[in-house]
C-alpha cells in the first residue's frame, strides 16, 4: 500500500492515522504515523512515504512536512517537492545539487503563490532511498531525520535553530530573541531558522537544504523520520532503542508517537520508520 496523506481533519482527508507499505522487489518496508497535537489548531503535518519506480530504478520517498500558521504551505509540499527533484536533469549524476536546486525553487514557488498559500511555513525532512542502496536525506528546520546503525543512533539531518545560525540572521537584517517566552525565535516569531514559505520573514530567513548521505549496508537497519514534536521530548538513541524492538515499522511509528505523547509532548508527531532488511 502507497499513501501520500492520511490522518484526521475536518478538511476533507482520509480519516485514518497510519498506515504501511513495503516493496515489491526488496526487503524494505515502512510504517507512519500522525498524532495531532494538544495545540489549539487544526492538525499541521503532513507526510509522503511511498516507493516508485522512476526510470528503470525503485526509489522509496518519504518525507515530514511540519506547517506553521496553517497547513497550505506542508501541503504543497507534499504535492511537489519530490516530483520537483525528479525533474531535475542530472538527479542520477549529482543528486546533491538537484536536491538543493529543487529546494529552493519550490521555495520560490511557495513564495510566488503566498497570496493563495498565505503567509505560513513549513519544516521538511525528505528522504530518498535509491535501490534499496543509497540514501540521501534533505532538510530546511527542525524536523530530524535518525539512521540506526547496528543499534546506534546517527542523526542524518541539522536542526535549523535561531540561535546556531544567528550570524546569519543578523546578517541578512533580523534578528533573535527569547521574548515572548523563553524560545529563541527569528525576529521574535519563528522557532526555525530555515523555512518553506514564511513570505513576512523570508529576508531574514534561508531555504538551503543540510543534505547527507548514507550507503544502505549490512549494518543499516532503519530510519526515523520525523516532526518535532517527538524529538523535543526524545533524545536519538532513545528513539532507535524503541523502534529497533518492534519489527512491524507502522508499530514502531505507532510506538514512538504514543511515547512521545506519555512524555507530554504538546506539538503534532509526526513519524515515518523506515526498515532497509527483513
Amino acid at each position: 500500500m502507497d499513501s501520500l496523506c492520511c490522518f484526521s481533519s475536518s478538511q476533507g482527508r482520509s480519516s485514518c492515522n497510519s498506515g504501511k507499505g513495503k516493496s515489491s522487489q526488496s526487503p524494505v518496508k515502512y510504517g507512519f504515523s500522525l498524532v495531532k497535537g494538544k495545540a489549539n489548531h487544526p492538525m499541521e503535518d503532513y507526510h509522503v512515504a511511498k516507493i516508485v519506480h522512476f526510470k528503470g530504478q525503485e526509489l522509496g520517498l518519504f518525507a515530514i512536512y511540519d506547517g506553521h500558521l496553517g497547513d497550505s504551505v506542508p501541503s504543497y509540499l507534499q504535492k511537489h517537492l519530490f516530483s520537483n527533484i525528479l525533474k531535475e536533469d542530472d538527479f542520477w549524476n549529482d543528486p546533491f545539487m538537484s536536491i538543493s536546486k529543487a529546494y529552493e525553487s519550490t521555495d520560490q514557488a511557495i513564495l510566488t503563490h503566498s497570496p493563495d498559500l498565505g503567509r505560513g511555513g513549513s519544516t521538511a525532512v525528505t528522504a530518498i532511498l535509491i535501490n534499496n542502496q543509497k540514501l540521501w536525506v534533505a532538510n530546511v528546520g527542525d524536523s530530524r531525520a535518525v539512521l540506526s546503525r547496528g543499534g546506534v543512533a546517527v542523526q542524518m539531518s541539522t536542526d535549523h535553530e535561531p540561535n546556531t545560525e544567528r550570524g546569519s540572521i543578523e546578517n541578512r537584517g533580523g534578528f533573535v530573541s527569547n521574548m515572548p517566552g523563553d524560545v529563541a525565535r527569528v525576529n521574535g516569531q519563528l522557532a526555525v531558522s530555515r523555512a518553506f514559505g514564511d513570505k513576512n520573514l523570508k529576508t531574514h530567513l534561508r531555504s538551503d537544504p543540510d543534505i547527507q548521505y548514507a550507503d544502505v549496508n549490512q549494518d543499516t537497519e532503519f530510519l526515523i523520520l520525523a516532526s518535532d514534536g517527538l524529538w523535543k521530548v526524545m533524545a536519538n538513541q532513545e528513539a532507535v532503542d524503541i523502534a529497533k524492538k518492534i519489527k512491524d515499522p507502522q508499530k514502531a511509528a505507532k510506538q514512538l508517537a504514543t511515547e512521545a505523547l506519555n512524555r507530554d509532548s504538546k506539538d503534532d508527531i509526526s513519524c515515518v520508520v523506515v526498515r532497509f532488511k527483513g
